[in-house]
């Protein structure tokens, strides 16, 4: 059973699963907390029908919070 493709198949869409699940909770929270997405160093800039935002700083800080949270289950 252990050596069967679908086992191994089916193991990767239940992580898969829960990764994508995951991530809408992480969506849906981050939408609740004031400061994501005007912090400084993120960037807006509107002239008449043409908007355009890119968050670089936003991005920065959920890396950095990444990188030590995945570096912590790497370790133990």
């Amino acid at each position: 059973m252990m050596n069967d493709p679908v086992f191994h198949f089916s193991k990767a869409f239940i992580f898969l699963g829960i990764a994508v699940t995951g991530a809408g909770i992480l969506l849906l929270a981050l939408g609740k907390i004031p400061w994501i997405g005007k912090l400084p160093g993120d960037f807006s800039f509107h002239r008449g029908n043409f908007s355009f935002y890119f968050p670089l700083m936003t991005c920065f800080l959920i890396s950095v919070l990444l990188t030590l949270v995945f570096n912590l289950f790497k370790r133990s």
